[in-house]
């Protein structure tokens, strides 16, 4: 639904990571993963809550329910940070490799002097 069927200009290429439900069932929390900047984050957040009635609806109708909870959308994040923190990793494996290398290149010249 997120790709096609909304027509909002503002919701950028986003897919849908995790849904809470609320205990009761009346509220729902529907992670959103954007592929694009914070802006593009903030438009497409904007967008959802705009078009939050229209997939309300189309949940009702393709599900079969009489009662869709409450949405609110938020962003996720875990995977821009994922990817953050292993370039930080690779780069301290990098830095430990190479701080490695020169500990054995200054043992090995001490001991043939």
């Amino acid at each position: 639904m997120l790709e096609g069927e909304l027509s909002d200009p503002r919701i950028a290429p986003s897919y849908v990571t995790d849904v809470v439900l609320a205990p009761g069932g009346k509220s729902a929390r529907i992670y959103v993963a954007v592929q694009g900047d914070e802006q593009e984050e903030e438009a497409t957040l904007e967008g959802l809550m705009t078009a939050r009635a229209f997939i309300r609806s189309q949940l009702r109708e393709r599900m079969g329910v009489r009662h869709v909870p409450d949405l609110t959308f938020a962003i996720d994040r875990s995977q821009k940070m994922t990817g953050r923190m292993e370039e930080l990793l690779g780069r301290m494996r990098k830095r430990e490799k190479k701080q490695a290398s020169a500990d054995a290149e200054a043992r090995q010249a001490t001991t043939h002097s």
